[in-house]
């Protein structure tokens, strides 16, 4: 008998209900690879845009006039200040989220309710709490979420080939690893400023604590605690990402953390359950810095060197641990699971545990104490007061769940 083909909307909502039920991949269709694509992009200050071969923009949304205007010659790209009315669009299939962090979590939720695919930037939050809802949304709607954390997919397989050598014990016991990242946002008091034209200022402020424009807010909102975790979930998201797949903790995290006091603790320090213990900062000859009994392993972007250098000198064998392999960059992987239905690399529970091992830390230094962390509930051990900080108060009228 012949089965009528799906249309690709249509298998999008059946594979949004097949999703709940199945715990890792939804079944595969008769729709092409050849389909193309349909997306918008919500927030163009950043990279997100371009989501590999096959992929067509119908629209972009920004508070701020002159990010809109370098689109304004494109007639087939039409142009939204209100992320919801791009939303409400059935012909878009996936939406690139590249807003400031403190704007993440809430388009990031509402896009999957409409059961768009969503490649969000990193970090993926500003709270431990919005992250663990993005997980909630994302699961209950069957929507394909990939994290912007590209070092497990891109830079020639560095990173992959550093986690294989750890996990595969290449370096002995693993004891140490640093990790070298900026440190947390602060409280920044700033002067009001008029609000130049074409900058929705209270929408762009949006769920944070309102303050008057600033062009320092504006341009480096990053470092401002209101709206980033500042060099500790910029840099921090990428690289201590790659600690916990070296540790095979995308499903867990650390159990202790340390900030330091001027005495016997000098660094931020992270201890996990096996006795791991992670350094905000100290590594040498690259970016992070793996130690174990046996040797180190150093890596970045552009650096992958191990001490002794026999330890890198052979590919990772048949019978040692072997981590997924991307051909297609970070983005090129999203947009194929998005047309196999499958968990892209950075999957959102894995962007979420490892953004969270970044506000911990950022917990930490605020607090100035040590912290201990219960990774299965996901919340402090006996301690109401750090637990207040896994998440913020919206700015009415905004909420996490819209």
């Amino acid at each position: 008998m012949h089965r009528p083909r799906l249309s690709r909307r249509a298998f999008l909502k059946t594979a949004a209900f097949a999703a709940v039920a199945a715990p890792y991949i939804v079944p595969r269709t008769s729709f092409g690879a050849g389909d193309r694509i349909t997306a918008g992009i919500i927030g163009l200050g950043g990279p997100a845009g371009g989501g590999g071969a096959g992929t067509q923009l119908l629209a972009v949304c920004d508070v701020r006039q002159d990010k809109l205007d370098r689109h304004k010659d494109n007639t087939s790209v039409e142009q939204y200040r209100d992320f919801r009315d791009l939303l409400e669009r059935d012909d878009i299939d996936a939406v690139f989220i590249g807003t400031p962090d403190h704007w993440h979590a809430i388009p990031a939720i509402a896009a999957a309710g409409k059961g768009k695919d969503i490649y969000c930037e990193k970090p993926m939050s500003l709270t431990v709490r919005e992250a663990r809802e993005m997980v909630k949304a994302v699961r209950r709607n069957g929507v394909v979420f990939q994290t912007g954390s590209q070092q497990r997919s891109e830079y020639a397989g560095k990173f992959r080939f550093a986690c294989e050598m750890v996990r595969s014990g290449r370096i002995g016991e693993l004891k140490k690893v640093h990790v070298n990242v900026g440190g947390p946002s602060r409280h920044i008091p700033t002067a009001p400023e008029p609000c130049p034209p074409g900058v929705d200022w209270d929408t762009w402020i949006g769920p944070a604590p309102w303050r008057p424009y600033n062009e320092r807010v504006l341009k480096g909102w990053r470092a401002y605690r209101e709206f980033s975790g500042g060099g500790m979930t910029d840099w921090g998201h990428h690289h201590f990402d790659i600690v916990q797949w070296a540790l095979d903790m995308d499903d867990s995290g650390p159990r202790h953390i340390i900030p330091p006091n001027g005495k016997d603790v000098e660094r931020l320090t992270y201890i996990y359950e096996n006795g791991v213990e992670v350094y905000h900062g100290g590594a040498t000859g690259g970016q992070i810095e793996f130690i174990g009994t046996e040797g180190r392993v150093m890596v970045d972007r552009g650096t992958l060197k191990t001490d002794p250098p026999h330890i890198m000198a052979t590919p990772i064998g048949p019978d040692e641990v072997r981590l997924q392999r991307v051909t297609r960059g970070h983005k090129g992987n999203w947009a194929h699971c998005i047309r196999t239905r499958q968990r892209p690399i950075c999957d959102v529970a894995i962007g979420c545990r490892s953004v969270t091992v970044c506000h911990l830390g950022n917990i930490a230094y605020w607090l100035k104490r040590p912290l201990e962390w219960d990774p299965v509930k996901e919340d402090f051990v006996g301690d109401p007061e750090a637990s207040r900080w896994l998440d913020r108060p919206k700015r009415p009228p905004w909420r996490t769940v819209i």
